[in-house]
This record gives C-alpha cells, structure tokens and sequence, in this order.
C-alpha cells in the first residue's frame, strides 16, 4: 500500500476515534487499572469503587439492527458484480466473478454462520452480556450472539492470542481492551469467510479490528478487516444497533435439506470463461466497468473526478 495513502487513512481513522470518544479531562484514562486502595475510611473505598467503573462503559443488552445505513446490501444482499469502494485485489476479484451463489444450497453451506467480521452487517439483532470476577468485580469477558452466529467470547484479562496453527473459528479468537468509553477488540484465527455476500472472499490469515461506541441507546461498532492474501488496504465500515427492551433473541435450529437436484459430488462453479454479470451493476447506474471492479482507489472521493457524468444516485435494483 502506498505510504502517504496509508498514513492519510490511518490520520482520519484516529481523528474520528478521538472525537467519538472525547469526555471531560478530569476523569481518569480508563486504559490505567485503578490501584488498589489500602484498608482505611470509607471515603477511599467510594473513591475506588467510582475510579473502577470508569473503565469503560456497559454494553449489556438486547440490540436491534437499523437498516437506514446500506439496506440493500445488508438484506437482500448485493449485487453480482459490485466490487465498488472495496479495496480488493486481482485474487479476490477473480474470486467474486467466479463465484456461484448457488453453491450455498450445498449440506455444508446451508447453517453456515456468519464470521466475526461480517456478522454485523446481518439482519440479526445482538444479545451482548459480560462475565464478572466474583472477588475483584473486573470484567472477565464480554460475549455476543447474533441469531445465525455462534457465542463470540472476547477477554477482558490480558491473555495472548494463541499460535498460528491453533484452531480457527467462525468467531475467531478475540480479546478487548478500554480506549476511554470505547471498547477495542482483535480478533485473529477466523476461519475463511467473505467481505460481501456476492462472493468476495476474506482468507483466514485476515486480522478484524473493532470499536465498539455508545451514544446513548446507540451502539456503533466499527469495524477494520485487514487481509494480506485479498486486500490491498484496510475495509472500514461501521454499523450501528439501538437497544430495544423488549427483544428477545430466538434460538436459531437448523437442518439441512437437499434443495436441488445434482449428481453425487457435483459443486456448483464458474470459470473465468463463463462470467458476464459483472458489466450489469455498472451499465444500470452509469459507471464505467472498471468502477464496478472495485480496488483501492474505488474507496476515496478523488476517484468520482475519472467518472465524468456519473448520476447523483443509483437506486438498488428489483428484486
């Protein structure tokens, strides 16, 4: 990745953080543990007990997807062929344009869970709850569950990440620390996944960063997926869910079934020969092919000047 480009995104990045998080100065950097209180009055034992809950803030609850921000893409699902704004390489482009929607009414696709990475862009709505020390009251851990996901664990107590060739998951391996009110997360070992539902890939050596913030009932995660094998830069999006006091997250059964007709050990699959899709997105909105294609420089407002006559708006297609 270019330097200056990388370092004018990370810039960005962090003057946003700093914002979304800024809370008056005279209360303590919740990144600093409170130091033990010696036995004594009952004001200093106040006085750790308040420094304690600074650390961070409650994230507990039940919260509910809102879709004004990319509905089409988050319930329908994209488009074939749209690749616009995703910092992708020549890999993962060959891969999207091969890509067989088709192949998920196989066994093993159909109570596929989404990842780590792209669970939140989901219809689902969250239950998010925390694990306590019983003695030194310390968060432990927090836990998520999405309706199609499995119970995401991520610690609080310092521990390493596992080696390399430990086992990956659909959830990954994550631990959280505190930046002020914002809770930021890594999460390594993910299991092969995608970055968008029209077959994208994301590889399993990808890297999820998250930042976990409240505003009031609001709760906005953003999310940084860096990829060494798929993307060139890092994928930023953020998401946002309100809590809702009367949601109730469903179990979620699953059975597979056959859903089509095929021979015995038939996969559905394209070849690079076969693929015509990816000029339908671009020829409908009135962008130039190679737009649709998406890579790096799809991702920065710059890029609209090389597209003279561009509509304002491009409306989702039917469906």
């Amino acid at each position: 990745m270019d330097r200056v480009r990388r370092g004018a995104l990370v810039a960005a990045t962090a003057a946003l953080t700093a914002m979304l998080v800024a809370r008056p100065a005279s209360r303590a950097p919740a990144t600093q543990p409170p130091q033990p209180v010696p036995s004594g009055s009952l004001v200093e034992v106040v006085d750790y007990a308040t420094r304690a809950a600074a650390a961070g803030v409650d994230f507990t609850g039940e919260w509910a997807p809102r879709f004004h921000e990319d509905q089409p893409e988050r319930v329908p699902g994209p488009e074939l062929g749209d690749y616009l704004g995703i910092p992708i390489n020549l890999a993962a482009r060959m891969r999207g344009e091969t890509w067989e929607a088709s192949i998920q009414t196989l066994w093993e696709w159909q109570c596929r869970p989404h990842s780590a990475d792209y669970i939140w862009r989901g219809p689902s709505p969250v239950r998010i709850w925390k694990e306590v020390d019983p003695v030194s009251r310390q968060i432990t851990a927090w836990h998520a569950e999405w309706l199609r996901s499995v119970d995401r664990q991520i610690y609080m107590d310092g521990r390493p990440h596992p080696s390399t060739s430990a086992p990956h998951t659909w959830a990954g391996f994550s631990t959280g620390r505190w930046e002020g009110d914002m809770l930021t997360i890594r999460t390594t070992h993910l299991k092969e996944g995608y970055v968008r539902r029209n077959g994208l890939p994301r590889s399993d050596k990808a890297t999820l960063t998250e930042h976990w913030l409240l505003h009031g009932d609001v709760l906005t995660a953003a999310t940084i997926v860096d990829d060494p094998v798929y993307l060139t830069e890092p994928f930023i999006r953020t998401t946002d869910y309100e809590l809702d006091l009367h949601q109730q997250n469903p179990p979620y059964p699953c059975g597979v079934v056959e859903e089509v007709d095929r021979p015995k050990g038939a996969v559905p699959h394209k070849l690079p020969s076969d693929t015509n899709f990816e000029t339908g997105f671009a020829k409908r909105c009135g962008i130039p092919v190679e737009a649709a294609k998406g890579g790096a420089d799809t991702m920065y407002p710059e890029y609209k000047s090389r597209m003279p006559g561009t509509p304002a708006t491009c409306v989702a297609a039917p469906r």
